[in-house]
């Protein structure tokens, strides 16, 4: 059975840092695109960062400079490196993948690239 599993979220102050981080079980990222996205209750998700399956990184700009995405040499876990974190960036953070699999647990539909989804990880910055 094919899972996204994220770890790492928390309860953080204005200004700290998490390094979340996205397993892949049953399967592995190589030769697919990996995207982290967050979703506040009652708002549409944000997708904040991808890595390519050449290497590239993507990152919107309200997180450009402060969020890092990569990936091991396994191919099995991405991590986001979160940083300067401030109240705004409170949300549950997914990860997600286009490869050749998916689930039944669609938090973000409008993101039809991905198939399969982890279950989330929530991440609170206090003020």
């Amino acid at each position: 059975e094919v899972s996204l599993v994220e770890s790492g979220g928390g309860s953080v102050q204005d200004g700290g840092s998490l390094r979340l981080s996205c397993t892949a079980s049953g399967f592995t990222f190589d030769g697919s695109d990996v995207g982290w996205s967050r979703q506040v209750p009652g708002a549409e998700c944000e997708l904040v960062s991808t890595i390519s399956r050449d290497g590239s990184t993507f990152y919107a700009d309200s997180v450009k400079g402060r969020f890092a995405i990569s990936q091991d040499n396994a191919k099995s876990t991405v991590f986001l490196e979160i940083n300067t974190l401030k109240p705004d960036d409170t949300a549950v953070y997914y990860c997600a993948t286009d490869a050749a699999v998916s689930g039944s647990f669609y938090p973000c539909p409008r993101n039809r690239r991905f198939g399969l989804w982890g279950r989330g990880t929530q991440v609170t910055v206090s003020s």
